[in-house]
């Protein structure tokens, strides 16, 4: 990818928060915590009002059906992440007392139906006035489809054979229904507008769906598709629909490569490169001083439990059993697991690159899973972050606080005004749609574009 060093967009920032929201594995057990996020409504909110105050672009709510690691009792007693809101719910909350901040939520294409995701979807989206997103996964966590009357889960490519064709009849459904189609005139009678209300008619392998849609097009079109898949099937699908791509980098140069060919792909289905937006996830630790960044990080990593630890990189690894590779010698390669190559593949490479044993590769795991991480004060991170924000290796980030709201905070106060300093971040929204802080242009929408 050529360099991007007179680029004048500006960098984006959404914040990454599943359960809890503490994105560290023992971020919960930080003295300054908030412990209850997962099911405290009060404290959502002054997150939400947290970051709108900050600028950031989105609150970005990762998601998954059920509770991951269930059957490992051990793990699941030091994990933080098993209660936690239903995340569209929370975030039609949110939108009542945010007018600016994204609102972001994921919804699994195999444990869902079409018309109801999207139903919920646009419904969030008009009721925030077009600040709603769609993070579209297939659905990783092996021991969800017991959750939905299957014994087994569904294999990862007839997941994304679903989930290509779900995509699809939602993207018809967003456009089903003309802006203009319920007229609403008490003096003739008439309420809608029939012509302008359109069945989609899709009869595929997987799915029926005849539609429209219940809902109205919001101010920004249609919500924004988010899609965070790095196997070959993810990256055909983000690069065919995304908006915005959520993707784990750990390195400038694996970085420059993703952004490349996912801009190429984009281009090979008619988009514009800069019609997607590339967003990697960092976890950032950041401090006045080296000592003050020791300190906060000594202080996280001892309440590290190994067991919770070792559960996390099993589930990335696909339900890998663990307990045959001994802890301190140098970890597999574990590039050749089929049930997540891509996550297999990048634990390896941070292993093989730092020559990491399996302990000290659990530990990573625990801290930022396969992400960016990076520590120092303002002014260090934010030349790490402008490299790969010019150098072509992203338009902007997902950060993973450590924990919160403190991580948050050290961000909002410590490294956005060096990055504003530097003419990188905002001082203001661009406008009140996600679609227009993202930088995104607004797509034609009804029936009648197709005609």
């Amino acid at each position: 990818m050529a360099s991007l060093e007179s680029r004048t967009d500006k960098m984006k920032f959404a914040v990454f928060m599943s359960g809890d929201s503490n994105y560290h594995v023992a971020g919960w057990r930080h003295p300054e915590a908030a412990v209850d996020a997962g099911i405290s409504l009060e404290r959502w909110i002054r997150f939400a009002r947290l970051l709108e105050d900050a600028k950031f672009d989105a609150l970005f709510l990762a998601d998954g059906p059920g509770i991951i690691g269930f059957d490992n009792k051990e793990s699941l007693r030091g994990s933080s992440k098993s209660e936690r809101f239903e995340p569209f719910t929370l975030l039609s909350a949110l939108a009542t007392v945010t007018t600016r901040l994204g609102l972001i939520a994921t919804g699994t294409t195999t444990y869902n139906e079409p018309y109801n995701l999207a139903r919920v979807v646009a419904s969030l989206d008009l009721m925030s006035g077009g600040r709603a997103g769609w993070n579209v996964v297939t659905g990783g966590n092996a021991e969800d489809g017991k959750n939905f009357s299957l014994n087994t889960h569904v294999p990862s490519i007839e997941r994304y054979a679903r989930g290509e064709e779900f995509v699809d009849i939602a993207l018809g459904l967003f456009d089903s229904i003309e802006p203009d189609a319920f007229v609403r005139d008490k003096v003739t009678g008439q309420y809608a507008d029939p012509d302008k209300l359109h069945a989609i008619d899709h009869v595929g392998k997987y799915y029926s769906v005849k539609g429209p849609l219940s809902v109205l097009p919001s101010p920004q079109g249609r919500p924004i598709i988010v899609q965070a898949g790095q196997s070959e099937e993810g990256r055909a699908l983000a690069a065919r629909v995304a908006d915005v791509i959520f993707t784990a980098t750990f390195s400038f140069e694996a970085a420059c490569a993703f952004y490349a060919d996912l801009k190429a792909r984009a281009l090979a289905f008619g988009r514009p490169p800069e019609a997607v937006k590339i967003m990697p996830g960092v976890a950032i630790t950041v401090g006045r001083t080296e000592a003050e960044v020791n300190e906060k990080e000594q202080q996280l990593n001892q309440f590290i439990d190994l067991d919770v630890a070792l559960q996390y990189l099993r589930v990335f690894l696909g339900g890998i059993d663990l307990s045959q590779y001994p802890l301190d010698e140098p970890a597999p390669d574990f590039a050749s697991n089929t049930a997540r190559a891509s996550s297999g593949a990048t634990f390896n490479a941070i292993a093989q690159a730092e020559r990491l044993t399996l302990r000290q590769l659990a530990l990573r795991v625990a801290a930022s899973r396969f992400h960016l991480a990076l520590r120092g004060t303002p002014v260090q991170i934010a030349d790490t972050l402008e490299k790969w924000f010019r150098g072509g290796a992203a338009d902007g980030f997902n950060l993973l606080p450590n924990f919160v709201p403190g991580s948050i905070e050290d961000v909002a106060e410590l490294l956005l005004p060096e990055l504003r300093r530097r003419g990188l971040f905002r001082e203001e929204y661009e406008g009140t749609t996600l679609r227009e802080n993202l930088g995104l242009e607004r797509p034609e929408v009804g029936w009648s574009r197709k005609a």
